[in-house]
């Protein structure tokens, strides 16, 4: 069973006094859907970078390898893959795969982001200077082993954001709901439909992680 990391800044300090056999150190970040790690592996880069220097320390996630909307369109049932989008399969973890080793080797690279009122992945969104010695890579399915992802090797360490799937789901609700225009309702359907489904398959990386992270944002009230 992972241990409960108490002060995650404390220990990427850590990590950048220790020397770097290659390039950059890799840490990934996973949880469920909903569980704050982007938001999370952002104030942590932040608050490196103010300590230790600009670019230390670059946050950055797996979202921009989500499969094309055209490529969806392309499954065999297109209704299917739209709906669920988000799940494992619905992803290029090769193409994360290819990224991430290119990122350990310390040189400047380009890194995709994803245009959410697009809906589609933005290629070289963002560009990683040689400078960063360490990134945090958040995302879902970093520790998954199925649908054709083999990328935890590719990490020195990794943490799960540790929030009870009630709480998740909820702040998903309210995102859905301010994001989408969606109604209460639509944004249940979406959850019981497609989101359930993914944090059900993030949950095993649990046990798989280094350190478990929390995150104490307040739980959304009961409705």
């Amino acid at each position: 069973m992972p241990a409960q990391l108490q002060d995650p800044v404390a220990h990427l300090r850590e990590w950048l006094r220790k020397p770097i056999p290659q390039g950059r150190w890799l840490i990934g970040v996973s949880g469920l859907p909903g569980a704050g790690k982007s938001t999370l592996a952002q104030r942590w880069a932040q608050e490196i970078n103010t300590l230790v220097g600009a670019e230390s320390v670059a946050a950055l996630s797996m979202d921009g390898f989500h499969l094309t909307k055209a490529a969806l369109a392309r499954f065999p049932d297109p209704q299917a893959a739209f709906a669920r989008r988000g799940a494992p399969w619905t992803f290029d973890p090769q193409a994360l795969c290819a990224h991430l080793m290119a990122l350990r080797g310390g040189e400047s690279i380009a890194w995709p982001g994803f245009e959410h009122a697009v809906g589609d992945p933005v290629p070289g969104a963002l560009r990683i200077s040689p400078q960063t010695r360490l990134a945090l890579v958040e995302g879902l399915y970093l520790l998954h082993d199925q649908h054709g992802w083999n990328v935890a090797s590719c990490f020195d360490e990794h943490w799960f954001v540790d929030v009870d799937i009630d709480t998740a789901m909820a702040r998903l609700e309210d995102r859905h709901m301010a994001a989408n225009q969606q109604s209460r309702a639509q944004a249940r359907a979406r959850l019981d439909g497609n989101d359930r489904l993914n944090a059900d398959t993030a949950a095993g990386a649990r046990a798989k992680a280094h350190w478990l992270v929390s995150n104490p944002t307040p739980r959304p009230s009961a409705r």
